[in-house]
């Protein structure tokens, strides 16, 4: 369906708020089947579907064409912060999610604006992380309204016509560290975020909350640190509620509807050592994947990946839904580039594939029981492969359904740390000092990243590719037999899926950065990828402190799409989206 914008730039103020006042015409709410089951031009969720595979269908861009890919358009975005952003499409609108809160509303066929969110004042926050400085990886749309999160620890709804702001709840305060880096998902008329910045003393623990979509209203909040007296407290030791940090929920979760279950990932505790926070129990529940009914937020299963983890090494990330070998699995990589298989109806473990280039555990491929083979004591230096960066990060997999394997951005970096103590002493805490010297992994052939792919069923490494610069965006899979992906260095590529020879590459003006995306506008697909700067110590310690030989970007936020030629003759089945 051809859409038709009405363009009248005036610039109002109102809720203290800007928004540029044109309209998206013939807009149509997005129901709840449609989120569950998005059109294939669309892009709904933050990995397009609740199951977080990172694919979709659309094959009119494929293996035998992709080499005519051409720049369509381009997009300067905010570049007052860092930029990870995942694009929504839906019927030829795209939703933009920039640094600092900034929202945008797009024609995703021309790149011409429609409107601009733009809220007054916009703050970072001890939640940014250190990689964030206002970062918003996703955010989403349900019924006529696009939610976002803030750095300041709000949650936000605006008009998906106008950009107007519709409701401002705030959900925690920012002063005691609070905020948002990744943005909510939308179930059963739920909108469901996850609290991060964790990691100062307070009386107070970190937690995913659910909000009535219509106005804000809070209806649960489920802790992610076990507080004294409650499951899991004892786990904690005698340490009191106010010296109980981390489990941060940074990343987004994903959805079973038929189990009716949220999947959630929580980072480590903080201070990371042991001995610095105190406690050398399994610390309940950092660095878990918890699966929630969305309707009460209660936790109706849980598996720990790393009990008492010591060396912040995450496993937080998204939480892949594939049914495999019988199973109705989950898949979980965190930064040990351990591939955990989990039932994703009960919580049982179910298989463990551990890549091989981390020293830090032991981990029964059949049992899932973790041995540490280091544990850090303060002032003294410890020998870690991965670094506190990690193998694997935000940076998100993919799985496509042609091959059954999973596609696995990284990067190969180690580091001699030496982790420092912390004074226990309300508003302060963190993740505690650490002295650190990064070295390059040492099989890595001199090489920093790694996009690398995984057969789920067996766990074999199908094919990897290594460059001298990190992996630095998410992965994207299309119907096409193609997978995406970019590197710090301002490479993007594609990859034939099954085999990894790279048919097409280009460079960015900045390190690919970001979830890329491919949708429809008008019938026509175009391939969507995000470039910019921040996003942590991949992007801001490693490659300048052991690549320094490459371009060290500083600034230069901006979205890239590409597409066929005009003249192409499109051989796809789906280049038309339902109406």
């Amino acid at each position: 369906m051809t859409r038709r914008f009405v363009f009248s730039i005036s610039i109002g103020v109102l809720l203290a708020s800007l928004w540029l006042t044109a309209q998206v015409k013939d807009f149509r709410p997005v129901t709840e089947p449609m989120l569950r089951n998005p059109a294939p031009g669309d892009w709904l969720n933050w990995r397009r579907t609740d199951n977080a595979w990172g694919y979709s269908p659309l094959d009119q861009i494929n293996t035998r064409n992709v080499q005519q890919l051409q720049l369509a358009w381009s997009w300067a975005m905010d570049n007052t912060g860092a930029q990870e952003a995942t694009p929504l499409v839906h019927d030829g609108v795209m939703y933009l999610p920039n640094p600092r809160g900034v929202i945008q509303a797009l024609d995703a066929a021309t790149g011409d604006l429609i409107w601009e969110y733009r809220p007054e004042g916009a703050k970072s926050s001890e939640g940014a992380g250190g990689e964030g400085n206002g970062v918003q990886r996703n955010i989403a749309i349900y019924g006529d309204k696009i939610f976002g999160t803030t750095n300041d620890a709000h949650i936000i709804a605006l008009d998906a016509r106008s950009g107007k702001l519709a409701w401002d709840r705030p959900v925690a305060d920012s002063k005691l560290g609070y905020g948002y880096t990744s943005g909510p998902i939308v179930v059963r008329g739920k909108v469901i975020a996850g609290m991060t910045g964790c990691s100062r003393y307070k009386e107070d623990v970190c937690f995913i909350s659910g909000h009535d979509a219509a106005s804000g209203k809070e209806l649960w909040r489920t802790s992610t640190v076990a507080r004294p007296g409650e499951p899991g407290g004892d786990t904690w030791g005698d340490l009191p509620l106010a010296f109980r940090a981390g489990g941060d929920a940074w990343i987004p979760g994903s959805y079973d509807p038929e189990a009716n279950l949220v999947y959630w990932g929580t980072a480590q505790a903080k201070p990371w050592a042991r001995a610095v926070r105190g406690t050398d129990g399994d610390a309940l529940y950092t660095n878990s994947t918890l699966a929630l009914d969305p309707d009460t937020g209660k936790i109706k299963w849980y598996y720990q990946h790393l009990p008492g983890e010591t060396q912040d090494m995450d496993e937080v990330f998204e939480n892949i839904l594939i049914d495999s070998g019988g199973r109705k699995s989950l898949f979980e990589m965190g930064k040990l580039g351990i591939l955990w298989q989990l039932d994703r109806t009960t919580g049982a473990f179910i298989h463990a594939t551990d890549l091989g280039y981390q020293n830090i555990v032991e981990v029964g491929p059949e049992s899932g029981k973790v041995t540490y083979r280091k544990i850090p004591q303060i002032g003294v230096e410890l020998e870690m492969c991965p670094s506190t960066a990690g193998f694997k990060d935000w940076r998100a997999m993919a799985f496509s359904p042609q091959t059954n394997a999973l596609y696995i951005p990284m990067a190969l970096n180690c580091e001699k740390a030496t982790f420092g103590a912390v004074e226990k002493v309300i508003g302060k805490g963190g993740v505690g000092p650490v002295r650190r010297r990064d070295y390059k992994y040492p099989q890595s052939g001199g090489n920093l990243g790694e996009f690398l792919a995984m057969d789920t069923r067996s766990g074999k490494v199908l094919w990897r590719h290594r460059t001298p610069s990190p992996s630095n965006t998410a992965a994207l899979a299309t119907g096409g037999g193609l997978v995406i992906g970019g590197d710090w260095d301002r490479h993007m590529y594609a990859y034939d899926a099954a085999t990894g020879k790279i048919l097409w590459q280009t460079r960015l003006p900045t390190s690919g950065q970001g979830f890329p995306i491919t949708y429809l506008a008008n019938g026509k697909q175009y391939l969507a990828m995000p470039a910019g700067t921040g996003g942590g110590s991949w992007s801001t310690l490693i490659p300048s402190e052991l690549a320094p030989e490459l371009h060290q970007p500083k600034s230069g936020n901006t979205l890239l799409v590409f597409a066929l030629p005009v003249s192409h003759n499109s051989e796809s089945s789906l280049a038309v989206p339902p109406k």
